[in-house]
């Protein structure tokens, strides 16, 4: 009787067992990275989606008048703010410490630490948030 000696066989199931083990790893790593990619998609639509509601419904709430943006020159802020409400159709008046005399005093007289001060039906809010513009359109409505 002939037998064959434990040690040849296990290299064998070893080398087979591991090349299992990374095909079952690299699987997971495949379904993990489309996992997380369409939840990164998901995200940005949904983000996407809230921004438009959110500008429609500041669009539909304000109007001529009802907003004017304190701004400056070099401010990238105010370059934001300046392109969402034009991007959502925002009526908005603005203007700029640096050209304005008015607006330098106004800007001066609220003790402002910087621009943007969006001022709302009179009530001034520093920098840009449009979920507070929002709630201040709504609230002064």
């Amino acid at each position: 009787m002939s037998t064959k000696p434990a040690s040849t066989a296990a290299p064998n199931d070893d080398a087979a067992r591991a090349a299992r083990t990374a095909a079952s790893r690299a699987r997971a790593l495949v379904t993990l990275v489309f996992i997380v990619l369409v939840a990164g998609a998901f995200g940005t639509w949904w983000w996407l989606r809230s921004q438009q509601q959110l500008g429609a419904e500041v669009a539909r709430l304000a109007v001529a008048g009802d907003i004017r943006m304190i701004a400056s020159q070099d401010c990238a802020i105010c370059h934001v703010a300046r392109e969402w409400f034009t991007q959502h159709g925002v009526a908005f008046s603005e203007c700029l410490i640096e050209r304005d005399a008015q607006c330098r005093a106004d800007f001066e007289a609220l003790q402002a630490q910087g621009t943007p001060v969006i001022v709302v039906r009179g009530q001034p809010m520093m920098g840009f948030e449009p979920f507070r513009l929002r709630e201040a359109l709504r609230a002064r409505g």
